[in-house]
């Protein structure tokens, strides 16, 4: 019996405060959404609303 095994690139990373805030600071300015801003930086909505 065959199995396939998948690896996958492990995306763990680490946000420095000034990077966060600096991030969450974008939502809201043009008109940006959360998905928005999200999207901009490849990161999940959770991300933003769990460092707010």
């Amino acid at each position: 019996m065959r199995q396939e095994v998948i690896i996958g690139v492990e995306r763990r990373r680490r946000w420095r405060d000034e990077e966060k805030l600096a991030i969450l600071d974008e939502v809201g300015v043009n008109g940006a959404t959360v998905s928005d801003v999200a999207r901009a930086h490849d990161i999940t909505r959770q991300h933003i609303y769990q460092w707010r």
